[in-house]
């Protein structure tokens, strides 16, 4: 057993439990829905919001004054998975202050059993009647587009939850291609909602021109969870481990843990290839196995090894018995979201992620890298739910340590430093939000809770800017961890400078191709202050607060743009790393990052040039290739790259005046 046994957190958050996203006003709405009301006669509605928020009822409010004061005929709902159709069910709403209440008849909710395509005629005939609202899955609505012109959908409402799934390339995202021609072929109301805006694939949810149509209203993780009345801190943390992962588990399952384990893909690296028998191993971990499988629910009874106690166990990998599984989805999402004591642990694949609701949940366990920053958020929200008793959350990733010996070497050090970058996101994401403005001259601080003034700071001084700042800043951190040049310069092996001023930039005119380069410069900024500030250590010495950068207190009113461009925003969470691992193994990560050859753009190179001269001044001799320490090997680098690309344009120069003279 070789798991690390008490590694820290990379991310640990403390919230205030204002009951502010939990109250409710005097029509019913929590704080979230009331902003996305507010915006209700927008013809795009673009609802950014985490799970739990309360996005299925802040829809049904919309779709029911487009229905009663905004001559829309009807709503059409469609979810990603038929499980997630129960979010939008009949509902009264009358009773907490509304003035209409949500209904979906028996014969309109088409996320009940059955085939998606069967229910095209269901979804056609619906168009054709007189009843106003309908669910289906997505799956569905794209069976009946195929036999309808998006005329059709002229005085609807699309809802599209879970809007990650669509995707710009409209060459293979059959949603993404139906919602850009509804969106153009028709007068239909678009509502769009996601708990995670993220891709795994990188690919952009909507292309510029498409989002721009869309009113956007963010209500950010802060916001949600700052608000709750029970839930007061979370945790996110690596455990890494050599071997076979089923021999580790068990120094990282806490039993007395609303828990959901979720176990490798069987294509994965850390499988072992048989599902059903890791289920097992998991099972033996727990304690002894008291006889069979509840008949009606499929719940197993383990007595713990530990102190006798019993727990109940869903197991929802094994898909040999569909009936068995259906009838545990039934009992999870019927009795188990409702009673406390109905279920202990859920041992699960590729369920009980998007959407699913167990409210008591505390720690997700997922076994694995997980390549998609999407799954790490909505598993990440599957314990992040208010609940009475609960004042603890933490997500658990349990990660193999790279091996030497082994061949994948290359291809495990990259899954962990995404793995790390998909920590530090939910750490930006989940941290209090500031509002950064330009320090005029000394004596000019903060007034205001949350406002922080920075000398040579540029504040947004466009509409687009301010757009990308107010709705879009996690979104665009999220492209720019997820690139691969990027991850191992935030692991330290390119200088702050650099990634600062030459990789981030790049990465922003990349998703941002409209801006020009005064408006790359201002969002490149906000993003580099926003995550220093957000990573950095802070704390109070009498009426002054000092923030720890560079491994050095600074006082936060003497702030300056040019100290936070000298500092790594996101070295801080590679050095809890690097305290989690073996120094073996950290050797392994260090020189897997050294001998990653960085591909240079002019661009980046020429940035490098004065602190190369700077180098060699200080150092008395030119950086060496061969160096250890990857900084001076970056140099190096960018110095080869340099001397290549002149002796190409001298040779260019000379082969045009022969040819000149010729």
């Amino acid at each position: 057993m070789n798991a690390i046994k008490k590694p820290v957190n990379i991310v640990n958050v403390t919230y205030a439990q204002t009951k502010a996203s939990v109250n409710t006003d005097k029509l019913g709405m929590r704080e979230m829905q009331q902003r996305v009301f507010a915006q209700r006669d927008a013809q795009h509605l673009l609802v950014k919001a985490p799970p739990a928020s309360g996005k299925s009822r802040a829809l049904m409010f919309v779709a029911l004054d487009k229905l009663y004061n905004q001559d829309r005929k009807k709503v059409i709902v469609a979810v990603p998975e038929r499980s997630i159709g129960a979010s939008f069910a009949s509902t009264s709403l009358t009773k907490f202050g509304f003035w209409a209440d949500w209904e979906i008849k028996d014969e309109h909710n088409l996320c009940d059993a059955g085939s998606s395509a069967g229910k095209v005629d269901a979804f056609i005939d619906f168009l054709g009647g007189t009843d106003a609202t309908l669910v289906c899955t997505h799956a569905t609505l794209r069976f009946a587009f195929e036999k309808l012109a998006p005329e059709a959908f002229n005085g609807t409402v699309l809802a599209i939850d879970e809007f990650h799934h669509v995707s710009a390339d409209t060459e293979s995202s059959k949603l993404g291609a139906l919602l850009r021609d509804v969106m153009n072929g028709s007068d239909a109301h678009i509502v769009a909602m996601t708990g995670s805006y993220f891709r795994g694939d990188s690919v952009p949810v909507l292309s510029p021109e498409d989002e721009a149509k869309f009113t956007p209203v963010t209500f950010n993780y802060y916001d949600q969870l700052n608000g709750y009345e029970h839930l007061r801190s979370l945790g996110i943390g690596h455990h890494f481990y050599q071997g076979r992962y089923t021999d580790a588990i068990g120094e990282v399952l806490d039993l007395d843990k609303k828990t959901i384990v979720h176990i490798p893909n069987v294509n994965s690296g850390e499988s072992t290839k048989d599902k059903l028998e890791e289920v097992g191993y998991i099972l033996d971990v727990l304690g002894h196995v008291e006889g069979e499988a509840d008949p009606e629910t499929g719940i197993i009874t383990v007595r713990r090894k530990d102190n006798g106690e019993l727990l109940r166990v869903a197991d929802l990998v094994d898909d040999t018995d569909l009936k068995k599984r259906g009838d545990t989805l039934h009992y999870l999402a019927h009795t188990a979201s409702k009673d406390g004591d109905a279920v202990d642990i859920i041992i699960a694949l590729g369920m009980a992620k998007e959407g699913f609701d167990w409210p008591f949940a505390e720690h997700a366990l997922t076994v694995g890298y997980r390549a998609s920053l999407t799954e790490v958020i909505q598993i990440i929200g599957r314990v992040t739910r208010d609940c009475e008793g609960k004042s603890h959350a933490q997500f658990t990733n349990l990660i193999a340590e790279p091996d030497a010996s082994q061949g994948e070497v290359k291809v495990s050090v990259n899954n962990m430093l995404k793995a790390i970058t998909a920590s530090l996101l939910m750490e930006q994401v989940l941290a209090q939000n500031f509002q950064f403005k330009t320090k005029k001259f000394d004596g000019d601080d903060a007034k205001k809770p949350g406002e922080l003034k920075i000398k040579g700071f540029k504040e947004p001084s466009t509409a687009r800017v301010k757009q990308i700042v107010e709705t879009d800043l996690n979104d665009l951190k999220a492209t720019i961890l997820q690139d691969d040049t990027f991850a191992k310069a935030a692991a330290g092996s390119v200088d702050p400078e650099t990634t600062n001023k030459v990789l981030i930039p790049k990465i922003i005119r990349e998703k941002y191709p409209d801006l020009t380069d005064a408006e790359v410069d201002e969002v490149r900024q906000q993003v580099v202050v926003d995550s220093v500030i957000k990573t950095g250590e802070v704390r109070e010495v009498g009426d002054k607060r000092f923030i720890k950068l560079a491994e050095k207190f600074v006082n936060i009113d003497e702030l300056s743009i040019n100290l936070i461009d000298s500092v790594n925003p996101f070295q801080r969470a590679f050095e809890v790393m690097s305290k989690s691992v073996t120094p073996s193994v950290l050797k392994i990560i260090q020189d897997q990052i050294a001998a990653t050859r960085i591909e240079f753009t002019e661009e980046e190179a020429l940035a490098l040039f004065p602190k190369i001269q700077n180098w060699v001044k200080v150092n008395g001799r030119r950086p060496d290739l061969r160096a250890e320490d990857p900084n001076e090997k970056h140099l190096a680098t960018a110095l080869l790259f340099l001397q290549k690309l002149k002796q190409r344009r001298e040779a260019e120069k000379r082969a045009t005046e022969m040819a000149a003279d010729a």
